[in-house]
């Protein structure tokens, strides 16, 4: 009779805990992420309620713990931490054999943050293993005006190095290798897409979004096409040289625009 109330008690509990686990949706018994300082950690011990606690790991990867005190946990799985608990309570002679369940309430320590042209900028847990483009459908995918180019800054021994990843190249040739694994602290940056500059004899002049290979007929198109008095043989491009200088130069209906040319179409001398 004892046996079977105490395997009921055991099955309720178990049960309790696969339920949390799902609303939280992090099992620390599969988990392969890395507690750190920040983190919200609800841990029990199976029938004995004195023990359930909500606490926050300290800065030093620590966290205060009843009966035993200071707990080492950053750097640890939350499985690894588990059984360290575990051990430190029956090793301290307060219990025999201890069942103790770590659930990561918050995941504070393990984040990226998503800024620039996003829909949604901010920072995300990497509460499993995510890739850039996993990261970048949490932030609601490239804003409108979101350029093809991502810029991800990371610390790799102690220095920040920058890396540039064409995204949009990058899912035109189906190039997985580019979409690189996340690590925590990682930093995304999507800049404004190019522009160029349109004006003279076009229906609308103005600024536009630069697109991958835009040629000059193209960019005529976006313009809405030449006005009444516009001629294409008088099409002039002013453009940017390596010194900061402007150049102006005649183009060709299939030449490719730059960031930030100005295409100027002249009106027809008939």
């Amino acid at each position: 009779m004892y046996r079977c109330s105490a395997m009921t008690k055991l099955i309720k509990w178990f049960v309790t805990v696969v339920l949390t686990i799902v609303v939280f949706n992090v099992n620390a018994a599969d988990s392969d992420i890395v507690l750190g300082p920040g983190d919200v950690l609800r841990i029990s011990v199976f029938e004995q309620p004195d023990l359930s606690l909500e606490v926050r790991v300290s800065e030093s990867g620590t966290i205060t713990y009843p009966l035993i005190g200071e707990v080492r946990v950053g750097g640890e799985t939350p499985a690894a931490a588990e059984r360290k608990i575990a051990s430190m309570l029956e090793s301290g002679g307060f219990l025999k054999n201890p069942h103790v369940n770590i659930i990561v309430a918050q995941l504070q320590s393990q984040q990226v943050s998503v800024l620039g042209q996003v829909n949604r900028p901010g920072r995300y847990p990497l509460d499993s293993a995510k890739s850039l483009a996993d990261v970048l459908a949490l932030a609601g995918g490239v804003a409108p005006d979101g350029g093809d180019l991502i810029s991800l800054v990371r610390k790799i021994e102690g220095k920040s190095v920058r890396e540039i990843i064409d995204f949009a190249e990058m899912m035109r040739d189906g190039d997985l290798n580019k979409n690189i694994l996340l690590t925590a602290g990682d930093i995304i940056y999507v800049d404004r897409a190019p522009r160029f500059y349109i004006y003279g004899e076009v229906q609308r002049p103005g600024q536009y979004r630069l697109e991958y290979h835009m040629t000059v007929l193209q960019a005529l198109a976006v313009g809405g096409g030449l006005s009444l008095r516009g001629t294409e043989k008088g099409i002039k491009v002013k453009r940017l040289d390596d010194e900061g200088g402007v150049k102006i130069i005649k183009v060709k209906h299939d030449d490719f625009i730059q960031p930030n040319d100005v295409v100027y179409v002249q009106e027809s001398v008939f």
